[in-house]
Parts: structure tokens; sequence; C-alpha cells
């Protein structure tokens, strides 16, 4: 995979790409993925279903695309989200810096929050440089383009262990810890 594309897409516009129209929540609209010509990445479109088929005699063809129902961002945390949160941080982390060497940890953080109903494949393109899997958010709408690295199986658990490291709440060193510390405060004497 070439570094510098852009493989972490916006979330879902408002409106049609096409018309310019405001989608209500529970429309169907269609979502593409388009090469961008200005980098080596992508651009998303969202388009009324309408728009999509009108545009029949456009020059642009898409890289991916799908139907999905548009629901407005949401932006309610629950408790367990702090936990999710992590995991969908450190996905958008590792893709927007898009080292190789983290190819192994983006595909197992993307399969967990797919696990989690947080994303869903929408998609897969196979490349020259392999398969590349597009997922989006269900709630936010995000596109995320993961390649899938076709990890050996009796290398997925050392991988899952290095992604719950990354997860966990790394401790303080010790002179940090020495410093939120509270200094110990003399009870009086009965």
């Amino acid at each position: 995979m070439a570094l510098n594309e852009t493989w972490h897409l916006r979330s879902r516009a408002r409106q049609c790409s096409a018309t310019g129209t405001p989608f209500i929540e529970g429309q169907p609209i269609i979502t593409a993925i388009f090469p961008d010509p200005e980098s080596s990445g992508y651009l998303r479109k969202d388009f009324l279903e309408e728009a999509w088929k009108q545009r029949g005699g456009e020059d642009e063809t898409p890289f991916s695309s799908w139907r999905t129902t548009y629901s407005p961002l949401l932006t309610v945390e629950t408790p367990q989200a702090v936990t999710k949160q992590g995991a969908e941080e450190l996905l958008r982390t590792l893709v927007e810096e898009d080292q190789e060497h983290t190819e192994n940890t983006r595909y197992i953080l993307a399969l967990m929050l797919e696990r989690q109903k947080l994303l869903r494949e929408t998609d897969s393109q196979p490349t020259a440089g392999g398969i590349l899997r597009i997922y989006e958010h269900r709630k936010t709408g995000e596109v995320f383009i993961i390649k899938d690295p076709n990890i050996p199986l009796d290398q997925v658990e050392k991988i899952q262990q290095e992604v719950i490291m990354l997860l966990s709440p790394q401790p303080l060193p010790p002179e940090e810890a020495a410093e939120e510390t509270p200094p110990a405060t003399e009870e009086p004497a009965s």
C-alpha cells in the first residue's frame, strides 16, 4: 500500500452531491467512493437515488458504491461507548497515519468494530496490492478503506494481543505517578 493515501473518508453528507437537496432521515441514498484526481486517495459522495440514476453519462466511475439509509449524525454517548471509542479513535489515528507496519492492527480493529456492530463492510475491491475492504460507520457514516493483510492464522492471536495492549490504559512512569499521588495528610490525634 502506498503511503500518503487517504483511507479515512469524511462522514456522510447532509445533502445530495449532485442536486444539493437535503436528505431526510430514513431516506435511501447511494454512497459512492471515487478516485481523487488531486491525491492518491479517494473522495466520498452521497446521492439521492434518483440523482444517482440520472448521472449515467458522467465519465466519473466510482471505485465502490452502495445503497444505505440516511440518518443524521448522533452524538449521544453511552457508558459502553467509552471502550468502543478507544478502538474507534485508535483505528482513525492509524488509518490517517497510514503506516505500512500498522496494516494488521487496522484490519483487526476494523473486524472488532464490525463485530460490535459499529462498522459494516459495504464492499471489497480486489487491487494489484491485495483486497481493499470498505467499511461504513453505522452511526456517523464515516468510510474506512482497510487493506486485508491476509494474516496467517498462526499470527492472529499475537496481533490481537498487540491490539489489546494498545487499547489498555498504560501505567504512568514512576516519576509521573509520584506527581499524581496526593500528598499524605496527617490525621489529628484524638
